[in-house]
Parts: C-alpha cells; sequence; structure tokens
C-alpha cells in the first residue's frame, strides 16, 4: 500500500515592508519581516538606521512577498493574517495549502483570499508521485475490486477509471526534491 508523502519545507511567509511616503518620493526604506506579527510593525522598526523619517511617513505597506500564495501587494494586517495560516497549519503542510490557493479551487474566508483549513483539511488527500497512483491507493483502499472475479480484475480498465475520477478532484503540480509529484485535492 502506497502512503501519502509530504515534503518538508522551511519557506516560512516573509513580507518586505516599506514606508509608502519614502516608496512615492523614489526611495526603498523598509525591511523584511516574518509575515506573522507584520501588523505589530512600525515605521520606526522600517526606518531603523536610516535617519529619514519625516511627519509625512504615516503608512506602511508590504511591496513585496515570499511564500505567499498571492500575486499582489497588501497591507501589514493582511501579512499578518497569512502568518496566522501558516502557524495553524505548519510548515509541513504549507506547500499545500499554497497549492491550493494557487489552483484557484479553494474556499475563501468571507471577501478574503484566505483559505479556510478546516475545508483544506477535508479536501486534502496528500501529495502523491501521480494522480495515478492515488487513484490506484483509493481502489485498494475502498476494496473497488473486492469480490470480482479475477477475469473482471484482468479486464479493469484503470486508465480510464483515473481519468473518470478525475474530474471530481483538482490535482495540482508539486515538484519534490525528486523533482515530480502532485497535490491531491477533493472537488467537493
Amino acid at each position: 500500500m502506497s502512503v501519502p508523502n509530504t515534503p518538508v519545507t522551511d519557506e516560512t511567509p516573509r513580507v518586505w515592508i516599506g514606508c509608502l511616503h519614502c516608496y512615492n518620493a523614489g526611495y526603498l526604506v523598509g525591511e523584511w519581516f516574518p509575515a506573522r506579527g507584520a501588523d505589530e510593525v512600525g515605521l520606526s522598526d522600517v526606518h531603523k538606521g536610516t535617519g529619514h523619517l519625516y511627519p509625512a511617513c504615516e503608512e506602511l505597506w508590504c511591496l513585496d512577498h515570499e511564500f505567499i500564495p498571492v500575486r499582489h501587494e497588501f497591507g501589514p494586517l493582511e501579512a499578518a493574517e497569512w502568518g496566522r495560516v501558516f502557524e495553524e497549519v505548519g510548515q509541513e503542510q504549507w506547500p499545500a495549502v499554497c497549492a491550493w490557493v494557487e489552483s484557484g479551487d479553494y474556499v475563501a474566508r468571507g471577501d478574503s483570499e484566505l483559505p479556510v483549513i478546516a475545508d483544506f483539511e477535508e479536501r486534502y488527500c496528500g501529495h502523491w508521485d501521480s494522480f495515478r497512483e492515488y487513484a490506484e491507493d483509493l481502489a485498494d483502499q475502498t476494496g473497488l475490486t473486492a469480490g470480482w472475479p479475477d477475469t473482471a480484475v484482468d479486464y479493469f480498465n484503470y486508465d480510464a477509471w483515473t481519468r473518470d475520477l478525475r474530474h471530481d478532484y483538482v490535482v495540482v503540480d508539486a515538484p519534490d526534491l525528486d523533482g515530480h509529484g502532485v497535490y491531491v485535492f477533493r472537488s467537493l
């Protein structure tokens, strides 16, 4: 029996928080911070060592980010929310959560882009070498051909069954250390 493997990563979400006034004036003033706690970063943290804290410096913005599955800028409050989601799921599951969000076929909280972790946990089927491997394991686990005569089992078309089964799942490429693999999610 195959067991789903989940790659482990140390890619903790982080954001580059900058001063919007300085940015609009043509200066890059900011620092990298962990996403968790980004809502606690202040102007003095961003301006540390620059000597350029002006009265017009009022607003902070996440101008860049790493290991967060959205493709736009956002405020420190949203960054902190992403950090809390990371803490909730943990480092081991984070790549799968990111893949789920990036697939576009996920459940978001309210009007945000933040995933609902209970829905992720309900849908996530693991990291597999291929969807075919997942389908064969599912057939074994559910006893798909249990009680069938050997002749019927020999003629069962696993390729067609796997192809049809895929309509009920979201499958996202997930290269692991060996350069292959997929994340599998149920479409509910």
